[in-house]
């Protein structure tokens, strides 16, 4: 009985961790590496690799402009190796380069111009950009929204709010200059500003009152651990003249998408900032366990949809992460171009081999660094702590 419970528990992990997180692992790499490889096709140039994951190839085919399409046995990443490319993080082959003739050199990644490659680099970012506006879009045209307006209903005793003077019925107008259309608005504005004074402007009884508010810090489990947020202890307006149902058509729904995908972009730059000024962690840095599980979690309580809408989120962030500018990343690759086309020549191959080694030693730590975290993570949820 125990080792046929045990292979059943091994299976029930698979089917709650591991498809979800592939699923959305792999749609999210194929829409970045299918944004470099659409660009270098309309910028003429070859590709000989277009790979989902990393090592041995588990499966593939070669298509008719002979690019090999393959699946490989790690599939936690992907690559497009282009013509020229000496591997798949796309650090240039000047050698195997060098002796082509000029109508084939063009066809390699390094004989294209700057700005070919440059667009080719960053077609892998903008695609998750891309893909996350149209999911978040899609989402809210089939299913709507309903939102509450930002409207106060209770104020905590002691809170952040009642310090500041928040009262039931006021109506919130706007944050810090910014219009406030519903309660979420607010709740997310307040969430990455924890002790940072906010100016509310409100509506009370038809009259403008303007407000100091700083929400408190305060730390709440959930179960896949704790996260840090700012809270000012109001609860929205549970009335049911405050409560729509917000349809949208094509034009809203992309703003929306929009919108959606320029928040998780600000969030990130907001969390970066306190990380390096020292007012937040970095043990909410997290890697592919955390994923797997943040995965597994939404599609048991979410279905399609939810692990989609994740997928979109997991976009925006894979995009961005790949624009900073370290070697290896699309980013470094940027940085290079941008030399090149300044200084009107490529910048040394012995900078640009040191750059990059230092860029995979930092990936490389990082990885690291974010699976002590997920694994430090589950030992101390599992231990109650």
């Amino acid at each position: 009985m125990d080792i046929v419970g045990s292979v059943w528990t091994l299976g029930s992990n698979v089917l709650f961790y591991v498809l979800p997180f592939l699923f959305v692992l792999t749609l999210v790499i194929f829409v970045h590496e299918w944004g470099h490889y659409k660009v270098g096709r309309l910028c003429g140039v070859d590709v000989n690799v277009f790979s989902i994951g990393f090592g041995k190839e588990l499966f593939g085919w070669t298509d008719k402009h002979g690019t090999r399409w393959r699946f490989a046995m790690v599939p936690l990443g992907g690559y497009v190796k282009f013509a020229g490319d000496a591997n798949a993080a796309s650090v240039p082959d000047p050698a195997s380069v060098a002796g082509l003739p000029e109508g084939e050199r063009r066809r390699t990644l390094p004989g294209a111009t700057v700005g070919r490659r440059a667009a080719i680099v960053a077609a892998g970012p903008f695609a998750n950009f891309i893909f996350a506006i149209l999911v978040f879009a899609a989402v809210v045209m089939a299913y709507g929204r309903s939102e509450i307006a930002p409207r106060v209903d209770k104020v905590t005793s002691g809170s952040a709010a009642e310090q500041g003077g928040l009262l039931p019925g006021d109506l919130i107008l706007s944050i810090n200059g910014s219009a406030m259309a519903n309660f979420e608005e607010v709740r997310r504005v307040v969430s990455i500003n924890a002790e940072s004074k906010l100016l509310f402007v409100v509506d009370r009884n038809t009259r403008k009152v303007e407000l100091d508010v700083t929400p408190a810090l305060v730390e709440r489990r959930n179960p896949l651990g704790v996260e840090r947020l700012g809270v000012i202890g109001v609860t929205a307006a549970a009335r049911p003249e405050d409560r729509r149902e917000v349809s949208y058509g094509p034009i809203e729904a992309l703003g929306y998408g929009v919108r959606e995908s320029w928040f998780i972009v600000t969030r990130t730059f907001d969390y970066l900032g306190k990380l390096i000024s020292g007012r937040e962690k970095a043990d909410q840095l997290s890697g592919v366990i955390h994923i797997a599980e943040v995965s597994g979690h939404v599609a048991s309580t979410g279905g399609l949809v939810s692990l989609l809408t994740l997928a979109a989120v997991l976009s925006v962030s894979i995009g961005l992460m790949n624009l900073f500018p370290i070697p290896m990343l699309d980013g470094g690759h940027l940085v290079f171009y941008a030399y090149e086309a300044l200084f009107g020549k490529p910048m040394s191959e012995r900078v640009q081999e040191y750059a990059f080694r230092f860029g995979i030693s930092l990936m490389l730590g990082l990885m690291v660094f974010v699976t002590w975290n997920d694994i430090v993570r589950i030992v101390t949820r599992s231990a109650g702590g």
